[in-house]
Order: structure tokens, then C-alpha cells, then sequence
């Protein structure tokens, strides 16, 4: 089981991607151990790891909490191996995440009365100008969740009909969020139920371990670097040892394109992934523009 790490601007959050589902929908959050061990055999596991003090659980991430520093809360170097092993032996004993149905598990999300004036706010643009325009395209987005402390909206989205790649569809809605409501810091993308987990049914290997690790690796670290500048990155096959991208946007055509792939892209997949021994752009960059992503 690989899980990788995302380290959050909040020192004492670190955010942990197992590479597969954690719940099918919304996302919970315990700040209470006794309140976790009754309704989550994970989330128990996890609060018995000394210096945790909170853990979010949501589709595909779990973020745990730390004691501060001032609180006397171990360091990163230390509870990271304590809390690997933790995820990896919930994993191997086949039980459930949660207790119960976890249907409505976005509910259970609370948040105080500014907080949801934000959330208001949020849920508004998305109905009343984003989603409209998605709809034209073919696709769909929703509103999940806002974590206050780390200016994170996470939003449910539809991809699979756009006429237009997703990621670029991605970066209007974040300036256009943003431009609304400065306050955001970050925007993060889950996929509707109703969308397919892998595009192109006669590409075999995007339905691998390896390939969901790119695709995760993409959303997470190197699509966010070049997004100001316009530029994203996606993973089209894995075929034996190779793994085929595309890049679109503002890196299609970009005179600095092979140099973003192999000093960059490159490295940071073959070191994600070690059974990856090289990476190919298969990226038109005769047809590239350099477009400049505006938002809606």
C-alpha cells in the first residue's frame, strides 16, 4: 500500500493520501477521541497515536492534527511513521471507515455562524454562476465542504462531458472563487459519483495503483505549481515502464515546455513512482497558444 504525504501551511496539519477511498462522499471530522472510537474504527486507530488531536476524514484524504509545539505535541518526523502504520493496518483488517451508513456524511460538517456565512457565499456562486456554465459544457459541479482553518473549499465535480480539459475548467472556478471571495486560499476537486474513476476504457493502464499515484500526484503538487501560469498537466496512458502526459494550457507550446518535463514532471512522478522509467509528452505543441485562463 503506497500512501503519500501532503505537508498543509498549517505546520501541526499534515494531510495523508492512501490511494484509495476513505469515504464514498462528504467528509467527517473528529476533534473528540471518545466521540471517534464509537464512530470510527479508523479515526480510533488513529487517536491512539500519542500527540494526535484531531483527524478529518473525506473521499480520498486523511488529515490528521497535531499537538503545537507549546502543547507539547510530538514533531512530524516522529508521528508520521506512527500514523502510516496506523492507516496501513486499518486497511489490512478489512473494517469499515465509519460505523453505520455514511450516506449523509457531509452533514456532519458544522460550522460556526461566520464560517457559514462564507459557505453561503460559496454555494451561491457556484449555483448561480459556475455550475450554469459547466451545464452548458457537459459537465456539473457542487459544493462539499470548507475547512476554515487551512481557506480550502473542496467541490464535487463532473468532468466527463467537457469539450474542454478538465484541470483548465478547474483553474476558471478557482479564479473565479477567488476573485469573489479573496479570503480562499485553495480550491481542491473530487470526482461526482456519477463520473467514471478512468477515462478511455481501452487504456488499461490508467486503471492501475501507479497511474491513480500520478493522477494524485498531478492534482496535488505539480498542476497547482504551474497553474498560475495558465499551464496543466495529464496523465493519457502508462504503457510497460513509460508514462504518456499531455501538457495544455499555458505549457502547450511554451518554448519552456521539455525543460518543465524533464527537470521537473519527470523526477518528481519517477520518485512518486519507482517502477516508472521514463516519461513522454505527446503534447501538439505546434497547435499551443499559451491561453490565459480568466475565470467565468
Amino acid at each position: 500500500m503506497f500512501i503519500q504525504t501532503l505537508p498543509l501551511s498549517d505546520e501541526d496539519k499534515m494531510q495523508f493520501l492512501p490511494g484509495r477511498q476513505v469515504l464514498p462522499s462528504g467528509s467527517v471530522s473528529f476533534a473528540d477521541a471518545d466521540l471517534a472510537r464509537e464512530q470510527s474504527p479508523l479515526a480510533s486507530r488513529l487517536f491512539d497515536i500519542p500527540s494526535v488531536k484531531a483527524v478529518e476524514l473525506a473521499e480520498d484524504s486523511i488529515t490528521i492534527t497535531k499537538l503545537s509545539k507549546d502543547e507539547k505535541g510530538a514533531m512530524w518526523i516522529q508521528l508520521k511513521p506512527m500514523v502510516l502504520a496506523a492507516i496501513m493496518d486499518h486497511y489490512m483488517t478489512g473494517m469499515p471507515v465509519l460505523n453505520g451508513p455514511v450516506a449523509d456524511a457531509e452533514d456532519q460538517t458544522s460550522y460556526s455562524a461566520e464560517d457559514q456565512k462564507m459557505v453561503d457565499s460559496i454555494k451561491e456562486l457556484v449555483e448561480e454562476r459556475i455550475r450554469p456554465q459547466l451545464l452548458d459544457d457537459g459537465g456539473d459541479v457542487a459544493f462539499k465542504t470548507y475547512d476554515p482553518s487551512e481557506k480550502t473549499v473542496t467541490l464535487a465535480m463532473d468532468s466527463s462531458g467537457l469539450s474542454t480539459p478538465a484541470f483548465g475548467t478547474q483553474i476558471k472556478i478557482e479564479n473565479t472563487l477567488k476573485h469573489f471571495l479573496p479570503e480562499i486560499f485553495r480550491v481542491r476537486f473530487d470526482r461526482m459519483e456519477k463520473e467514471s474513476d478512468h477515462d478511455g476504457e481501452d487504456r488499461p493502464g490508467l486503471r492501475t495503483p501507479e497511474a491513480e499515484s500520478i493522477r494524485i500526484l498531478l492534482e496535488t503538487r505539480i498542476n497547482p505549481a504551474i497553474a498560475a501560469h495558465g499551464g496543466y498537466i495529464s496523465l493519457i496512458d502508462i504503457q510497460e515502464e513509460t508514462a504518456y502526459v499531455e501538457m495544455a494550457g499555458g505549457c502547450q507550446g511554451c518554448g519552456m515546455a521539455d525543460a518543465t518535463l524533464k527537470q521537473g514532471v519527470e523526477v518528481e512522478i519517477k520518485r512518486a513512482v519507482p517502477s516508472i522509467e521514463r516519461v513522454l509528452d505527446v503534447t501538439d505543441h505546434a497547435e499551443g497558444t499559451n491561453p490565459y485562463y480568466a475565470g467565468y
